[in-house]
């Protein structure tokens, strides 16, 4: 195709005398006639065609040479001739990082400054936390670089204020990879699904809980022992706390929230709930009433008196086992968004690792390639137009399910009973399998839909009990 001028405008090659004239091409067809009838002369001011743009090199400065980094760097050596070329590398204890698989000209160094005052056109930051990868970022931006981060914590904190910054110096952040790793949720969710009005987004986004849990569905392992196993299998971090109390999942989901839902909310207002209260039984338990456990983090957007409230958690819970959500096993994630006019959209692939992270890096330095001929202000950015929603409440009124573990007694039924009746709450069924000891008995209520935060004043009595071996697990029983 030739390529097209500001207006539209095709180039074409002069037509012989006698031949039919060809179609319109789409972009020539969207042209008034008056502007496809624009001088020669004046086309020569107009922006670098897509052509031009493939033909540009990204200078890329990249810090950060963990597991992600090395996949990064690996990506950007397979073609040396590309539009990508990495010139510089940037970690601690340097020395022992170097690899010989790294072109030559790469220059390593432990010294943040030798990329920030480089000619580099993109920095790459893949140490993650909010210092000092925040200040690089914003000196990055100010010193006239584009960036791209998978630092979902940064992102969830400051994405709106980076985002303007960018506009500000006229250069592009993009961040991918910092939610779900390979699956491209972000840009489906903010380009691809820009004309509908969405309303919730659900899912699992954290691969380390749900390789753990999924162990102990299919194996019957302790916590204990689905952690190690993903530990020594580089699922799980050597200190696991991010992903094992919800954090992780609630940074990405803060991202989403305001991707998707256009709606502003910090990580403080969400709660999370860890999922090592989860044990192999509770999986038994799951079972008997056609269901199984996953983390699931979940947005709500709904329309209230006052305004716009959001619903918001990250926490382990029931799902039906023929859900979508379900069938997410081992390190996968699954993004699921619902939208006005589209429905359900689901997203689904591997969101942890090195390799899938990194491809979701490379895409993004595509996609500063591909808009370095759009003026940043011109793009539509997570900055523009956020809400403030006038609530943010981690409370849903939706069935629920208690595990108690209990020196048996007679009475011990009708005593939790007598509570739940007191605060309105019904119970839908009672299970408890045989062969386990009575001075330390599992069984399990499920509960008819009701309030979390009316259940919460429930339990609180129930929990001052005298018959409890174990603290009381509450699960909300999702529709999936």
């Amino acid at each position: 195709m030739a390529p097209s001028s500001r207006s539209g405008k095709q180039v074409k090659p002069a037509m012989k005398k006698g031949a039919s004239a060809a179609p319109p091409s789409p972009g020539e067809a969207l042209t008034s006639p008056a502007a496809r009838r624009v001088a020669p002369k004046q086309r020569t001011n107009s922006i670098a065609t897509p052509a031009a743009a493939s033909r540009k090199r990204l200078k890329v400065a990249l810090v950060g040479f963990g597991t992600v980094g090395r996949s990064v760097a690996k990506l950007l050596s397979l073609d040396p001739n590309g539009p990508l070329l990495l010139t510089h590398i940037c970690n601690r204890n340097i020395e022992k990082k170097r690899v010989d698989w790294v072109p030559d000209r790469v220059r390593w160094t432990e010294n943040i400054e030798d990329l920030l005052s480089s000619d580099s056109d993109v920095l790459v930051e893949l140490v993650g936390g909010l210092q000092p990868a925040g200040d690089w970022i914003r000196r990055a931006l100010r010193a006239g670089k584009s960036v791209v981060t998978a630092n979902k914590l940064l992102i969830a904190e400051s994405g709106p204020e980076l985002l303007k910054l960018a506009r500000e110096t006229g250069q592009h952040i993009e961040f991918g990879a910092s939610v779900a790793g390979g699956i491209p949720a972000i840009v489906a969710i903010q380009e691809g699904l820009a004309g509908d009005r969405l309303s919730k987004i659900e899912g699992i986004l954290n691969g380390t809980c749900n390789f753990i849990l999924t162990q102990m569905e299919a194996n019957g392992a302790s916590f204990a022992e689905a952690l190690k196993e993903a530990q020594e299998r580089g699922f799980a971090e050597a200190n696991p706390r991010d992903d094992i109390e919800g954090f992780d999942a609630r940074a990405k989901l803060v991202i989403l929230t305001q991707a998707g839902l256009r709606l502003q909310v910090r990580c403080d207002q969400i709660p999370c709930a860890p999922i090592s209260t989860v044990e192999a039984v509770d999986f038994i338990y799951a079972r008997e009433i056609d269901c199984t456990i996953r983390q699931i983090s979940l947005a709500q957007k709904e329309s209230g008196a006052g305004g716009v409230n959001l619903f918001a958690a990250v926490r382990p819970a029931l799902i039906p086992a023929q859900s979508l959500l379900a069938h997410v096993q081992g390190s996968q994630n699954m993004v699921i968004a619902t939208g006005e006019f589209v429905g359900q959209i689901v997203l689904s692939g591997y969101g942890a690792g090195g390799d899938p992270t990194a491809v979701a890096v490379m895409s993004d330095l595509h996609a500063i390639l591909r808009r370095s001929t759009v003026p940043a202000e011109r793009q539509v950015s997570l900055g523009a137009a956020l809400q403030i929603p006038h609530t943010v409440s981690g409370e849903f009124t939706v069935p629920h399910y208690l595990r108690f573990v209990v020196r048996d007694r007679p009475g011990i039924v009708a005593e939790v009973a007598s509570i739940l009746s007191k605060y309105h709450i019904g119970i839908d069924a009672l299970l408890q399998r045989p062969g386990y000891p009575r001075s330390a008995l599992p069984f399990t209520m499920t509960l008819e839909s009701c309030s979390s935060e009316v259940l919460a004043h429930a339990l609180a009595e129930v929990g001052r009990l005298d018959f409890h071996v174990e603290p009381l697990l509450c699960l909300p029983i999702l529709q999936g």
